[in-house]
């Protein structure tokens, strides 16, 4: 009997999911120095970007029914997507500890046990959902996805509705070019592992759009909360903000769950992708050790900051999903039947360059796009001249 694809409506919660996070509220925050329209114009701009990428990246998945770093192969060859496969194992684990230190740190501040008390809970949590399995997730999420889309609606009401003092918040040195970076960078961490779900989709098409579009809406909306508890809310930590509205054990809830539906994708992905390394590695036994190593270190070191582990992903995934690009929809070449593509691997090594040069240019549609457009012509010429010869 052939097992049954995901549905679209599936896929959608999936995603929503992803995008009601902590990480992306607090990623928010950073674009409050611009003020409300700026940074709102920045964020649609950078999302419009970064999903426009991330669905191409779904659909290379969805049509060849491979796993995101098993897509990889297409472009790098089987050794050469190795390299790929283990930054994404380490940049998934890095996102699974940010995910349960901001979580933590936000659940502490409504119900004070202690943050390391906090990290156990969400990263028990996490693995119970890693043991239920992505098939069997989508009645849970319903009920979650549920609750954390009203209890999002009142964390929006008392942002934007409750309070009436708008506090001017003083120039940090961002520019409108780095704020889009920052809208994109979200969407982007995604790219190394959307194919893991969108493989399963019955709908292929369809079921990616739906991730996208969702996906793109609901952190555009975190980002926008995240810029007025900056901007209204007089900094106020969102913790603050639900304690403010008698939100205690629904604050409580929304962050707990918010975090670990967000933070399961990671540490699922990170075990479908340490399967493309080694096939002797079970993906879900890594998943699961991949959240004890996230809990451990969101217990241990201090994640405040991200913008540098942001663009550090940015530099490394852009310009493979531009070479995956260039070669699935504009060349529809296979280089998987070789050990490693070395022309590719040259091109990726150009583009990783190219994007940490650009980080030093303002430029009014951020890095990303430009790094990708470059990297794809250069793909794109150096392959005709190759088959030319």
């Amino acid at each position: 009997m052939e097992k049954k694809g995901t549905s679209v409506f599936s896929n959608s919660l999936i995603w929503f999911g992803a995008g009601v996070s902590i990480a992306e509220i607090v990623t928010g925050t950073y674009l409050a120095s611009l003020g409300m329209s700026k940074g709102i114009l920045a964020t649609i701009i950078g999302h419009l970007i970064g999903c426009t990428l991330l669905f191409l990246a779904g659909i290379i998945g969805a049509k060849t029914k491979k796993s995101s770093m098993e897509t990889v192969k297409i472009s790098f060859g089987q050794k050469g997507s190795i390299l790929f496969s283990v930054l994404n194992v380490v940049q998934l684990a890095g996102w699974t500890a940010i995910m349960i230190y901001d979580g933590a740190l936000s659940a502490n501040g409504i119900f004070n046990t202690g943050n390391w008390v906090w990290c156990i809970v969400i990263g028990v949590l996490i693995i119970v959902w890693i043991i239920i399995g992505i098939s069997n997730v989508e009645k849970i999420n319903v009920v979650a996805m549920t609750a954390l889309f009203i209890l999002t609606i009142i964390l929006c009401k008392v942002v934007f509705f409750d309070n009436h003092t708008i506090t001017k918040i003083a120039g940090d040195g961002l520019t409108f070019g780095a704020a889009v970076e920052l809208a994109v960078a979200m969407p982007l961490s995604w790219l190394p592992l959307i194919s893991d779900y969108t493989r399963e989709a019955e709908k292929p098409v369809k079921a990616t759009a739906a991730s996208a579009i969702v996906y793109g809406l609901v952190s555009c909306w975190m980002y926008v909360i995240g810029m007025g508890a900056a901007i209204f809310a007089q900094n106020a930590g969102i913790d603050q903000i639900m304690l403010k509205a008698g939100l205690g054990i629904a604050g409580l809830l929304i962050i707990v769950f918010s975090t670990v539906t967000t933070t399961y994708l990671d540490a699922y992905s990170a075990g479908i992708s340490s399967e493309t390394i080694s096939h002797k590695i079970n993906g879900k036994y890594m998943a699961i050790a991949v959240t004890v190593i996230g809990t451990i270190a969101a217990i241990v070191y201090p994640m405040d900051d991200i913008t540098d582990f942001l663009y550090l992903i940015g530099s490394v995934f852009a310009p493979m999903i531009a070479i995956q690009i260039a070669d699935f929809f504009i060349l529809k070449k296979s280089s998987e039947e070789r050990k490693v593509e070395v022309v590719n691997v040259v091109i990726w090594i150009v583009g990783f360059i190219l994007y940490r040069y650009l980080m030093t240019v303002d430029i009014i549609v951020g890095n990303t796009l430009p790094d990708m457009v470059v990297t794809i012509i250069i793909c794109v010429i150096v392959n005709k001249i190759i088959k030319n010869k």
